[in-house]
């Protein structure tokens, strides 16, 4: 009976054995397959896939090798601001002014709304952050205080970042873009607007006919070229020069195109959120007798950041772990940007990105990771120079499956190909980055390709056929 019974357990030790290689054995002719693709014929691929458990190496290829994440960057980004800010964290907003308030109701003094890193002021995404809402507080706030005029100039305070908005390694083409909105102190409507286009024959110029909202301060031109159908956007607006007004839309526009638009960023947020309440105040007959200021029109007159000697009301951003949300859902770079300032603040640290990246480093190597995996320029992802292994990507992915935020993390994480993962591509690379359950193992994985050629949705295509072996 006894012999029977180590018999039965050898054999299902045996099959397990032969499961587990037969799983294994999959991936690798999967990962090989894609190796073997003319699309990765000079193309640099990697893949990592960990037991969540035990932390059991299951797959590797080139685990160690530095590849271009794209914005899989954002989940180690949102996993480092988890647990170095928590789950509950919100940016906090001051409004208030400097003077007095005479016995008339007139503020001899500015109003000043001073930036504290929040990504979702101004932000259409929850009800408590859209423009209105946020300028009928201010609005309530300066009644209730008795004001009724202002003497002074409404100034939008961004200098909790210093001077320096782009990271380094960030590129020109892309700054100018929605996706390239800086981090700033204090940002508005994610730092972007729209500029609405009117499309013609091929060949001919595409015409801007208005922007969203009206931007009277700014002049944006068109060299966009109407081009073929199922040719794309390929549009980008480029900031203004300095000292100058004028934002060029340069690159061609399908004339199948539906949106009809290109969405630009913000040069200065800090100053049209100023410039917003300023005008909201006026219509409201509260006149304000200055021009809206922000520190970049300070500082080009010489003049100093005045600081706020009686606040107003605190406006407190969403819970961080709605931040991320959206951040992973729609690949928000501003969101991850303005974590990875958060980040260096906590650590008491000057809010930059070169210090935010520092301390996503040290914060991985006190628990063992080398920060020569994350050679990185931002907490986006939009740097092209990023380099980091789908090993240690892995290792933060297992990391966050024992904490008490893991959920939140977990389902701020998109669905792909029926998988929990997020998503990553830039310049010729394409990333995948998530969790996957194998027969009631839990796995987590990265995934990344660098300088294939060919179609983006191809090579997705094969990814996602490789990824299928962890299902």
């Amino acid at each position: 009976m006894k012999s029977r019974q180590i018999g039965l357990i050898s054999l299902l030790f045996i099959s397990a054995q032969v499961s587990a290689q037969s799983f294994q054995q999959k991936i690798s002719a999967a990962f090989n397959k894609l190796h073997a693709d003319s699309q990765c014929r000079y193309a640099s691929v990697s893949l990592t896939v960990l037991d969540v458990k035990t932390g059991e190496q299951v797959f590797a290829a080139n685990p160690d090798m530095g590849l271009a994440p794209g914005s899989t960057m954002k989940t180690i980004t949102s996993i480092t601001a988890f647990n170095v800010l928590g789950k509950d964290f919100q940016y906090q907003t001051q409004f208030g002014y400097t003077g007095v308030i005479d016995a008339d109701g007139t503020l001899n003094g500015d109003v000043i709304i001073k930036g504290g890193g929040d990504p979702t002021l101004g932000s259409w995404r929850w009800e408590t952050t859209k423009e209105n809402y946020i300028l009928t507080q201010m609005v309530n706030a300066l009644k209730k205080a008795g004001v009724k005029k202002i003497n002074g100039s409404i100034i939008g305070d961004d200098s909790l970042f210093g001077t320096q908005a782009i990271p380094d390694g960030w590129i020109w083409q892309d700054v100018g873009t929605y996706y390239g909105g800086a981090p700033t102190g204090l940002c508005w409507r994610e730092n972007t607007f729209d500029i609405k286009f009117q499309t013609g024959p091929v060949g001919t110029p595409v015409t801007i006919t208005h922007t969203v909202p009206p931007m009277p301060y700014l002049t944006p031109k068109s060299e966009v070229i109407n081009a073929p159908a199922r040719t794309g956007d390929q549009s980008y607006p480029y900031l203004p020069s300095l000292n100058s007004n004028i934002i060029y839309v340069r690159g061609t526009y399908a004339i199948d195109q539906t949106k009809k638009n290109s969405v630009a960023a913000l040069p200065d947020p800090a100053y049209d959120a100023a410039y917003r309440l300023t005008d909201t105040l006026k219509r409201l007959s509260i006149d304000v007798s200055n021009q809206p200021q922000s520190a970049i029109t300070l500082n080009a007159k010489g003049k100093p950041m005045p600081q706020i000697t009686n606040n107003l009301i605190i406006i407190n951003s969403p819970p961080l772990s709605s931040i991320a949300y959206w951040q992973n859902h729609i690949s928000i770079n501003l969101y991850a940007e303005e974590m990875l300032m958060a980040i260096a603040l906590k650590s008491g640290k000057t809010a930059t990105t070169a210090n935010g990246v520092k301390t996503l480093q040290d914060f991985w190597k006190a628990k063992g990771i080398d920060e020569n995996t994350l050679n990185i320029f931002d907490g986006s992802g939009l740097a092209p120079g990023n380099r980091v292994t789908t090993l240690t990507m892995a290792r933060v992915l297992r990391s966050a499956k024992s904490e008490s935020w893991f959920a939140d993390f977990y389902n701020s994480l998109p669905v792909y190909n029926d998988m929990h993962m997020k998503s990553g591509s830039i310049n010729s690379a394409q990333a995948y980055a998530g969790y996957q359950t194998h027969n009631g193992r839990e796995l987590c994985f990265s995934i990344i390709v660098n300088n294939y050629n060919g179609s983006s949705r191809a090579i997705k295509d094969k990814l996602f056929k490789v990824l299928d072996e962890l299902k």
